[in-house]
């Protein structure tokens, strides 16, 4: 469900209020083993150390890690393991500037996800790999930063007029203040950016070899995906926040299931991470409440519906937020244009993706695009009103 219709996903929250069942509850009542390893989130990391989990969010083991650095010595298990195995966090970033490969949390999230898939299981099971990076601060280890050529690499998305067109949003939360990229500093973030992607990938690679030695990979569905971008200097901002670019908002999602799923198939079409907890539900016959607002992806994963199509638009919600001024917004996106409402603020954005798909030309006051901001402005209070409707009143009926 939409933040919207939840009231309870809030960057900065000090704990979950219970709002919503979660889905490895509900998988765990269904018979499923649940696991995590590395971040939860669903109150901050700051507020308590660890974070308060759920009543019962269905895990019934629990490898918490937050941030790498949070929380050292008051329950974040990687740190601990670290000093178990005579290693100390802050001493090994003060020798090296970053943490090994071997030790590293994005390392110690795979290990104990191989581990949890080794162990005998009398059922089905479920393991959610949340690992912190890629994140700021961006410290990959340095072999994987040295495979870069830096100077090769692209710049950042910026022109000019990105400073005054964040000036006009500078009372709506960003992490970082808009300038201009700094060469070669900029090429060396995007840099250590996709290291630690890169790390990443090597041990998701792991995590498959593991599966195929254990004889579970064929009956076992892969999701990879991410809860957020970063903007590595385009438009002239570093982290994230309240902003819809294309860059933040467009993340990788991948399904794999071998003789289940169709095989090598690349989709554009328009989707939503809502739409993953349902398809989780279809896959474990579980049915599919009323109340959720996602639309399975089975379709298209097994062949059944056109690959290139699922929605006629996507909606992405900004709510509250962790430091700053309160700031509230939605996104619509349809294949062509993107609308941005900054909720209590005058300025908003509208991009022609096709004409400008690196969103440097705000349409919002074109009066070109009069007609098609009406649309679009209908079809996102539309959406967020239907998205409200839902209401906290129906959210525990199943």
């Amino acid at each position: 469900m939409y933040p919207s219709t939840i009231h309870a996903c809030i960057n900065g929250n000090d704990h979950w209020d219970e709002a919503a069942p979660l889905i490895t509850k509900t998988m765990a009542d269904a018979g499923y083993d649940c696991a995590l390893a590395g971040k939860f989130h669903l109150s901050s990391a700051m507020a308590h150390e660890p974070e308060l989990r759920p009543k019962d969010d269905g895990y019934g083991r629990f490898w918490y890690s937050h941030a790498p650095h949070q929380g050292i010595g008051k329950g974040n298990q990687y740190t601990d393991w670290l000093e178990s195995i005579g290693q100390d966090y802050k001493k090994l970033k003060e020798k090296y500037g970053y943490i090994p490969a071997k030790w590293h949390q994005t390392t110690w999230c795979a290990d104990r996800a191989i581990e949890f898939m080794r162990e005998k299981h009398s059922g089905p099971w479920l393991c959610s790999v949340n690992i912190y990076d890629p994140h700021g601060p961006f410290d990959p280890p340095q072999e994987y930063v040295d495979r870069f050529d830096i100077e090769s690499l692209p710049e950042p998305l910026f022109r000019e007029s990105d400073l005054a067109a964040q000036q006009r949003l500078a009372g709506i939360m960003f992490q970082s203040k808009a300038r201009r990229p700094v060469y070669p500093g900029a090429k060396l973030t995007l840099a250590k950016y996709w290291a630690q992607i890169e790390l990443i990938d090597r041990n998701v690679g792991r995590m498959l070899e593991a599966l195929e030695e254990t004889g579970q990979r064929e009956n076992t569905v892969v999701i990879f995906t991410s809860d957020h971008g970063e903007m590595a200097g385009d438009h002239g901002l570093n982290k994230k926040g309240c902003r819809f670019y294309e860059g933040l908002v467009r993340v990788p999602l991948i399904f794999s299931w071998p003789g289940r799923f169709m095989a090598g198939v690349r989709s554009d079409a328009l989707v939503e991470l809502l739409d993953i907890t349902p398809t989780l539900l279809e896959l474990a016959g579980l049915p599919v409440p009323d109340t959720m607002q996602g639309k399975s992806l089975l379709p298209i994963l097994t062949g059944k519906a056109d690959p290139g199509h699922h929605r006629d638009f996507v909606r992405c919600e900004y709510y509250e937020v962790l430091q700053g001024p309160r700031s509230y917004a939605t996104m619509l996106r349809t294949r062509q244009y993107k609308l941005v409402n900054y909720h209590g603020h005058e300025h908003g954005e509208l991009f022609d993706l096709k004409k400008d798909p690196h969103e440097f030309e705000n349409r919002w006051d074109n009066p070109d695009y009069a007609a098609v901001r009406f649309d679009l402005m209908k079809k996102s209070f539309d959406a967020l009103a239907f998205s409200v409707d839902i209401g906290p009143k129906r959210v525990g009926r199943y």
